[in-house]
């Protein structure tokens, strides 16, 4: 074995293409006969739709179709599809493709405008008249579940979507001895990610195989995929999702929006390939966001700053819609108590409909939550009892000799969460040299002299990365010796390919420019998961080891018994497999791929099998933490 590629800096195979113009997004793809859709999009938070007047629209030269609800046809006249169907939720309400009778939020689409270019299909958009009957819209959290409260949909008994609860020790004995309790509220504001490609779909329909190819700005091609076999109720192999390259995801490019429905189902009806490709006003209405969440919690804590127990209540708005599920206000109650060692928990967590934009993951998936949640407990108790509020870290940390570590909670996978290791004390003084966090104070009040506001906080967290439940890779050695990895895994700018590429390279000992990476294609691998949570390089990384550690056994096994080696005495290096004790008896990967694909009439080596490959998926089910 040679050089070793995983871990060395290594230039990144996916740049020259996109630093040079080279990249291919979405809304570079041109198909002949295409058609570019807009859509008419709601003005109103919440309104009764009382007709829809679309013939002016129609009769604009280059518009082809203006759909609306009634237009749809079975299966698509059904709501959306719930993503992550969970027996938690009480009022599962998702939206239609395209408003029924009712819209509930700024930018719900009303109807679907197909033209010869996106020009027409906006001015088509302006034509079509839509008389709305106002409605009074929900829009507070804290005020959602009260009586008098505004419907965010008409026929909904209240806006509760769930209850959730979480708890652990004995809270009422933590607040019964403590020698404090204090309280504090504070609310979490809404917030989204906003990428530089907004989103965007193409779908082209082949009519002579029955089959939809859909290229989509998405994190996950897979969950496209099976939303869309379940919406059209066709088998996934008549499906394949693209995801070309992708300008940047964060978290709401990882979901199923109603675009993805209505393209393809366009592009099916008409026979032609159709287009939509968001705007940034579309996109600051209708992305997902996420976030807004109240909180109210109690903390029963010593006369030293110790936190004995925590309990209180969290509102979360959801949104008008619930096509995440309750993922995500899981995901917020997984995390407590971060690093702290509090030993008596009791949470509520009502989440509540109102009528914005819905969420959905956005850069910590429900995460941030609970870690400033518990940060806001910290300086509390600091703040209350004139400690310094790293001395209460101290004093609340996860001690080094307590790993592993449960903190009493299940993770919304059905695991125990477990911290496996750490040293949480060891990370806050480092962090506390580094800012010369004693010599603050003097600093501070300098720059006060000088007019300039300075100031210093603290903040720790716990991360899951690299969950499961699966992701997948296949290594495969052609018979022209060209090596190709194909993965479940689809990259928004992070650098995949290059990680597939080193991980491999070192295993089959080549140069990683030798490895041909395809991702983001559900026609170049069987099921994958996708982008998110950071789980790639974990997950995706230990099945790209495993699967190239099979190709390389059965490359070596087959070379030995074609050179007359024996295994121990075989390298790989450079691309070829060598016998170490004659330098000079060497074979190829193309040469032994060969081997194993004789034409019809030949014969595989006895005790191999056809093909030079191997799939691999990695189904850990745990939650590594950082």
């Amino acid at each position: 074995m040679g050089v070793r590629y995983f871990g060395a800096e290594v230039r990144r195979c996916e740049d020259e293409s996109l630093l040079t113009g080279q990249g291919r997004y979405v809304d570079d793809i041109e198909l002949p006969g295409m058609l570019h859709g807009a859509l008419v999009r709601s003005p109103h938070a919440h309104a009764l739709v009382t007709s829809i007047d679309t013939s002016t629209a129609e009769a604009l030269d280059g518009v082809h179709a203006v759909f609306i609800y009634t237009d749809l046809e079975a299966p698509m006249y059904q709501r959306q599809v719930q993503l992550h169907p969970n027996p938690l939720i009480s009022q599962d309400i998702r939206p239609y493709p395209l408003a029924k009778d009712e819209v509930c939020f700024v930018g719900e689409g009303v109807a679907f405008v197909l033209a010869e270019s996106r020009h027409i299909a906006e001015d088509a958009a302006q034509l079509v008249d839509v008389t709305y009957d106002v409605l009074d819209p929900m829009v507070g959290l804290k005020d959602a579940l009260s009586e008098d409260a505004p419907r965010t949909h008409k026929d909904a008994e209240d806006n509760l979507v769930t209850r959730l609860d979480l708890s652990y020790g004995d809270v009422d004995a933590a607040f019964a001895q403590a020698d404090h309790v204090f309280k504090t509220e504070f609310l979490q504001h809404r917030g989204g990610c906003h990428a530089m490609e907004c989103r965007g779909v193409v779908a082209q329909f082949d009519a002579v195989l029955d089959t939809l190819t859909i290229w989509s700005a998405t994190q996950c091609p897979y969950l496209i995929r099976r939303s869309l076999a379940k919406q059209f109720e066709l088998p996934e192999s008549r499906l394949r999702i693209i995801a070309p390259d992708v300008g940047g995801g964060f978290g709401p490019k990882a979901g199923f929006y109603i675009e993805e429905i209505l393209v393809p189902w366009a592009a099916r009806k008409l026979g032609r390939p159709v287009k939509w490709i968001e705007d940034r006003r579309e996109h600051f209405l209708t992305t997902n966001t996420q976030r807004d969440c109240w909180c109210e919690l109690e903390i029963a804590t010593t006369t030293n700053g110790r936190v004995e127990g925590v309990r209180g209540r969290m509102i979360t708005e959801n949104g008008a819609y619930l096509p995440y599920g309750v993922r995500l206000p899981l995901s917020a109650m997984a995390p407590f108590p971060g690093p702290y060692k509090v030993l008596a928990l009791d949470l509520t967590q009502d989440i509540v409909y109102t009528n914005t934009v819905s969420n959905s993951p956005v850069r910590g998936a429900g995460r941030p939550n609970a870690a400033y949640a518990m940060e806001r407990v910290m300086e509390t108790v600091a703040r209350e009892l004139g400690l310094d509020p790293a001395e209460v870290r101290r004093r609340n940390y996860v001690e080094k000799q307590d790993f592993p570590y449960r903190t009493g909670l299940i993770h919304f996978n059905g695991t125990a969460t477990t911290y496996d290791s750490g040293d949480f004390h060891g990370l806050l003084e480092k962090a506390l040299k580094l800012s010369d966090y004693e010599g603050f104070a003097a600093r501070q009040a300098a720059a006060r002299k000088e007019g300039r506001y300075l100031g210093i906080g603290i903040s720790s967290c716990i991360e899951d990365t690299g969950s499961g439940p699966y992701e997948g890779v296949t290594v495969r050695i052609d018979p022209q010796g060209q090596i190709y990895v194909a993965s479940g895994a689809s990259s928004q700018g992070q650098g995949h390919k290059t990680i597939l590429q080193q991980v491999v390279a070192d295993e089959l000992g080549v140069v990683p420019e030798d490895i041909h990476v395809e991702i983001g294609d559900t026609a170049k691998f069987p099921q994958g998961v996708g982008t998110t949570g950071s789980r790639v390089a974990v997950n995706v990384g230990t099945a790209a080891y495993s699967a190239a550690g099979e190709v390389r056994s059965k490359a070596l096994s087959l070379a030995a018994d074609i050179l007359g080696a024996d295994l121990d005495d075989l390298e790989l290096e450079d691309g070829l497999i060598r016998d170490k004790g004659r330098s000079n008896v060497t074979i190829t990967f193309g040469e032994l791929a060969q081997k194993l694909a004789p034409m019809a009439g030949g014969s595989l080596p006895a005790g191999h099998t056809a093909s030079l490959d191997a799939t691999s998926y990695d189904t850990s089910d745990g939650q590594p933490t950082a």
